[in-house]
């Protein structure tokens, strides 16, 4: 890697004047996908209950959300290039509104695949967002504290990821009739007749449907915000390169090409952790609204991470801190497997921590050394790589309706497959290093 991927000149501002309204408002939307992000992921076990799915078919949602990513991640890199940043986040802010929107008439249908749906042209607004705001935060001022701007900015994602967290745990999954328990800890959801179901099916997809259509409401006033303020014509949004030279180009750059690959998989154990945590709290007879409290305690520990981790970039370099904490990761990852009760969640919680600098670092370093012309189309990749979450959590889904595997919960031995992740994510640190110090 180059030298000029070094945190230390302090000289250089973080975000010069001229950029500070910009980067303000761009910034905000990253809570704003956050909140998508994590009201969705105890949606899968609620899903699972109401609807009476099993785990794999629950775990749909998460393919349906992130495989709208992978979708319109590089649409949304051409209409970029051609266009600009500015209507690349306007679209993404209206798809974003359409999605939740669509939970309405999905709630009247009582259709799991209709949620799927929404999800899917939600996060087509996501891709857009996502494809636009990170390249674009990354241009915000000097190249050299590039990777520590998009920190700082990524760490209001998850501000955005708690709200959701919380309306989910204070909102949503409290107000489940479908999962009442017995004074045993049971769910009588199941012993119910046909007719009583479908009353409480009526009032729990309402509860979910609410919270979507209140954010769809709030990205339109959003919407016009952003439409309203002059945004600054930056680097990155060239037109006269040819596509088929950058992706060449990108090709060609060993960082990013593995770095894409290393987000694929940090997206997928990110996704793992956070959605079957329920899961593994429901196996110790957890209910789901305290078990989504465990979430909000990780996404804490994830959130503090994240500010402490951005500020400790101004003396130690992303890459080492990227492969020290995928190492820290991967080893709560094998308490939280082999531990069966209270300390083996405690593990599972402590994973968030180390978790919280990894998507903005491997994609900070993954773009330090493409050029300008070529970032749009670098992006998206990097977005495209959130695939990860649509992929893998329904191969853990498959493991968990195992039951028992061995002398193990299957929902304790599904965490080897973000345990995996991890050790790829610490692998591609260290490869970064060794570059580096060439």
């Amino acid at each position: 890697m180059s030298s000029s991927y070094t945190p230390h000149n302090k000289k250089a501002p973080l975000v010069g004047k001229k950029y500070l309204i910009p980067f303000i408002l761009i910034t905000s939307l990253f809570a704003l996908w956050g909140f998508a992000n994590d009201i969705t992921n105890p949606m899968v076990a609620a899903f699972q209950t109401v609807m009476e799915l099993s785990a794999t078919k629950a775990s749909l949602i998460q393919f349906a959300f992130y495989g709208g990513y992978a979708t319109m991640a590089l649409p949304a890199a051409f209409f970029i290039r051609r266009y600009s940043y500015k209507k690349g986040i306007l679209l993404g802010l209206a798809l974003y509104a359409l999605g939740a929107f669509m939970f309405i008439p999905a709630a009247n249908r009582e259709e799991f695949s209709f949620f799927c749906i929404s999800l899917y042209v939600l996060t087509f607004g996501l891709a857009f967002l996502e494809t636009t705001a990170n390249p674009f935060i990354l241009s915000l001022g000097s190249k050299e504290t590039s990777t520590r701007r998009l920190n700082l900015a990524q760490a209001f994602n998850p501000l955005g990821s708690l709200c959701g967290m919380g309306v989910a745990s204070l909102i949503v999954l409290p107000n489940l009739l479908s999962d009442t328990r017995n004074a045993s800890g049971e769910i009588i959801f199941q012993s119910l007749s046909a007719a009583e179901k479908a009353e409480i099916r009526v009032h729990d997809l309402v509860v979910i449907r609410d919270p979507y259509v209140a954010i769809g409401v709030i990205v339109v006033a959003m919407l016009v915000l952003i439409a309203l303020v002059k945004m600054p014509n930056v680097h990155g949004q060239s037109k006269g390169e040819k596509s088929s030279v950058s992706l060449k180009h990108l090709f060609h750059n060993k960082e990013y090409r593995e770095g894409v690959v290393t987000q694929m998989f940090y997206v997928a154990a990110q996704i793992m952790t956070w959605t079957f945590i329920i899961q593994y709290a429901d196996n110790l007879g957890i209910s789901k609204a305290t078990a989504q409290n465990y979430n909000i305690i990780a996404m804490a520990l994830f959130l503090c991470f994240r500010f402490t981790g951005t500020m400790l970039m101004r003396y130690i370099r992303p890459i080492k801190m990227l492969a020290c904490f995928a190492v820290m990761a991967s080893l709560c990852t094998i308490g939280a497997i082999f531990i069966v009760g209270y300390a083996g969640l405690i593990c599972l919680v402590a994973v968030s921590a180390f978790m919280s600098i990894m998507f903005p670092s491997i994609y900070g370093i993954a773009l330090e050394n493409v050029d300008a012309e070529d970032t749009s189309l670098g992006a998206a990749f990097l977005v495209m790589a959130i695939v990860g979450g649509a992929l893998m959590p329904p191969l853990q889904g498959m493991i968990i309706d195992c039951g028992t595997i061995g002398f193990l919960p299957a929902v304790n031995v599904s965490f080897a497959l973000p345990l995996l992740c991890f050790i790829v994510i610490a692998i591609y640190g260290c490869r970064c290093i060794r570059r580096y110090n060439k």
